[in-house]
């Protein structure tokens, strides 16, 4: 270890954590690596050395990438080098912002940038808190100023007992999935899914993440101590309060008006806009002037709004606290998707479309969790028309990324399991007007479109996005917030769940952390306002349809010995390619030798499972054939009682009477319905046609076998037929019951 290698480690759970500092990325503001166990994470923060100019917000950037050398893999792109960030290193990126982002002095114009990436990754240690703890510990002993530090940790629960940082073989047992981050007094970031876990298991566990992530903070804080640089001194730009006073002298009474007429949100803005306008025209041609005045208008506003809520009880648009705007919903809304549900809560909107799909069609995973694939998927978009803007259509932001993976979480306790319900699912929400909490929506829209499907989930889920104002020791807690109150007031907690729990919980703050206690009381409101919602749903459909709908492909699974998937391929995929193209089916192969058909067509859907069934039956002594003649020789025939399996008819055993020459009996392609009265160690099969037409047992049938030929087989001994000859497609025909059967007669 160089001399300036500096390591702190703090205990948590158990394990040791330990950030290291020195030794990487000497120019970095703030350099540090945070390990636990064979998982590592680099965090570097630097600042610019000048404000922006014209910038009027503060500019912070997070970037989280993933490296696929920490897990001693190569990417599986087209050029093998990491490209575009994949969705979870969005996701990681989001998260680490987002407890952060409160602890600066929103008013600094020097741009500040965090840059993360893994060094290592065990595959049992989860990235995404090691992020939050290295970018926290790397602006703690950088010269940014920073109000940190910040601890995250993941909270899991197995067996009902509540475990700090579980690996990924524990998440897979638990029902509770919970990223929380904070400082010494407060909680300022959320992140859970969970399986219908109650509002009070959830606070408790909470308050076990809040206390449990103490020991990072304190190792930060001795960081900081022992080896951070001084804090440099950068420029602020605060808003000038006597310029807010003047604006607000001038624009309250007119701002109190506006917001207490009836409006849409575009009249608030139109009549809002209107207001601001005459102050800048005030200011004349003086440039800073009007900016001075455009600045302290937003402040105004916000001051306005929130003291109307907190003074008075007072929401924008008239609301009570706890009162839900209008709701109404519809299904079926395509004819033609698998499944469709449209939810509207006042001017917020979002149309969900639901497909099915194959086993095969999940999605392949390329990063560094064990999860290799994912078979429910819900994708959200956020068009500008829905908030009645026009911008560049450039793909999916981050901001609809993380909507998506929320919504997405929110479902995935009640979607039935691959066994029972062997199909993977795909939901779109489509915003098509917003006024807050679309994230929210997109969770009822996707309960709506599932249970119109047809998928049988396990209960319906709703969300509600809960806000706050709050100012010294009052607060006010509201249900149901829409845009306005989302962009003034100082929390955005979204919940969603069935009657009987939470399963997704996501909290955004802008001040400096908030109690225990505001949690409990905001989770609690939320519950009263889900289950209103989730009424409201099931007044429109009840529950998921009992079938699918017409369009949607309907699957069969079919169980085949593994060395009989090489029949149904074929060479090349041929023989499975021309069963999908002749009979309009889908089929799926698992290694285990699953076999899943999908098809809307019920008749191509039976077709395909007779072939299937034909290709990989096994014979089975006793049990009557009706096959094709194959080849012919002076002792015997060879039939194809199977595709790709030939059996031997000795010529004693042609027919009821002495046979001097096979082709007196049989020739080449003829179809004949014969027993199967033997198969020997080496798969080699006998048949008999006379034990069908004598109507014999099979014991019946060999004894008279062994009669016929005292001498045994003088030609065909060791060139009897058997299994696995050939892999064409043809269905068996007859049956144990086809006894009529004979040559020249075919049962197919």
């Amino acid at each position: 270890m160089t001399p300036n290698v500096k390591q702190f480690t703090a205990n948590v759970g158990g394990k040791s954590v330990v950030f290291e500092t020195g030794k990487l990325a000497a120019q970095a503001g703030g350099a540090v690596t945070v390990r636990l166990d064979d998982s590592v994470i680099f965090a570097a923060a630097t600042m610019g050395a000048e404000p922006r100019e014209g910038q009027d917000f503060f500019p912070l950037t997070v970037e989280y990438e993933e490296r696929m050398y920490a897990g001693g893999r190569i990417p599986g792109s087209f050029f093998r080098r990491e490209g575009r960030p994949s969705t979870e290193s969005i996701l990681i990126s989001r998260l680490t912002d987002r407890p952060l982002r409160p602890l600066f002095d929103q008013s600094m114009r020097n741009e500040v940038q965090v840059i993360l990436f893994t060094i290592s990754s065990d595959t049992e240690n989860p990235l995404d808190i090691l992020a939050i703890n290295a970018a926290s510990a790397a602006l703690m002993i950088s010269d940014i100023p920073w109000a940190g530090p910040v601890g995250a940790v993941r909270i899991g629960r197995i067996d009902g007992k509540l475990v700090v940082n579980p690996t990924y073989p524990e998440i897979e047992k638990s029902d509770l999935d919970l990223r929380i981050a904070g400082t010494r007094d407060a909680i300022l970031m959320v992140e859970c899914g969970s399986d219908e876990v109650s509002e009070e298991d959830m606070v408790e566990a909470l308050a076990f993440g809040h206390k449990s992530l103490q020991p990072l903070v304190d190792a930060q804080l001795q960081m900081a101590a022992e080896v951070g640089k001084a804090k440099r001194e950068v420029p602020v730009f605060p808003i000038d309060s006597a310029v807010v006073d003047e604006v607000f002298g001038k624009a309250a009474g007119l701002l109190n008006n506006a917001l207490d007429a009836p409006h849409t949100k575009a009249e608030l803005n139109e009549a809002v806009e209107k207001i601001k306008t005459d102050l800048l025209a005030e200011a004349g041609e003086d440039a800073e002037k009007a900016k001075k005045v455009g600045e302290a208008f937003e402040e105004v506003y916000k001051r306005v709004v929130r003291e109307r809520i907190l003074k008075q009880g007072k929401r924008p648009d008239g609301r009570a606290l706890t009162e839900i705007r209008p709701i109404w919903c519809e299904v079926g809304i395509s004819p033609r998707a698998h499944g469709s549900g449209l939810f509207t809560r006042g001017e917020t909107q979002v149309l969900t479309m639901a497909t099915l799909g194959t086993p095969k069609e999940a999605q392949e995973l390329d990063n560094l969790s064990p999860v290799d694939t994912k078979r429910y998927m819900h994708h959200y978009n956020f068009p500008p028309y829905s908030t009645g803007e026009v911008k560049m259509l450039r793909g999916q932001s981050r901001r609809e990324i993380g909507h998506g993976a929320l919504a997405e979480r929110a479902l995935v306790p009640v979607i039935p399991a691959e066994e029972s319900f062997p199909y993977t699912l795909r939901l779109v929400s489509e915003v098509m007007s917003s006024n807050g909490s679309s994230s929210m929506a997109s969770v009822c829209g996707s309960t709506l479109a599932l249970m119109d499907t047809g998928v049988p989930i396990k209960a319906p889920v709703a969300g509600v996005a809960m806000g706050l104002i709050k100012e010294g020791a009052d607060y006010t807690i509201l249900t149901d917030i829409q845009g306005l109150e989302d962009h003034l007031g100082d929390m955005d907690f979204k919940v969603a769940g069935t009657e009987a729990g939470i399963t997704a919980l996501q909290m955004d703050i802008k001040i400096a952390g908030i109690t225990p206690e505001i949690m409990a009381n905001a989770l609690a409101q939320a519950r009263t306002a889900r289950l209103f919602i989730i009424k409201k749903i099931t007044e429109v459909i009840p529950e998921p349809r009992k079938e699918l709908k017409p369009h949607a492909p309907r699957i069969t699974v079919l169980k085949v010995p593994v060395d009989k998937i090489g029949a149904i391929i074929g060479p090349g995929g041929k023989n499975i390619r021309s069963l999908q193209e002749e009979t309009g089916t889908k089929i799926d192969i698992d290694d285990d030798g699953t076999v899943y058909i999908a098809a809307t067509n019920g008749a191509g859907e039976s077709v395909a499972r007779e072939r299937i069934e034909g290709l990989t039956e096994t014979p089975e002594i006793g049990r009557i054939y009706t096959g094709k003649v194959v080849r012919i020789a002076d002792f015997g025939a060879f039939v194809q009682i199977l595709p790709g399996v030939d059996g031997m008819v000795h010529i004693s055993q042609l027919d009821s009477e002495r046979v001097n020459k096979v082709e007196d009996i049989v020739q080449m392609g003829d179809d004949l319905t014969v027993m199967v009265t033997g198969i020997d160690p080496q798969g080699k099969i006998r048949l008999s046609r006379q034990a069908v037409l004598e109507g014999w047992t099979v014991e019946e049938a060999a004894e008279h076998d062994r009669k016929g030929r005292p001498n045994g087989d003088r030609n065909g001994g060791d060139r009897g037929g058997r299994s696995g000859g050939r892999s064409s497609f043809g269905g068996r025909s007859g049956g144990d019951r086809d006894r009529g059967g004979d040559r020249g007669h075919s049962h197919r």
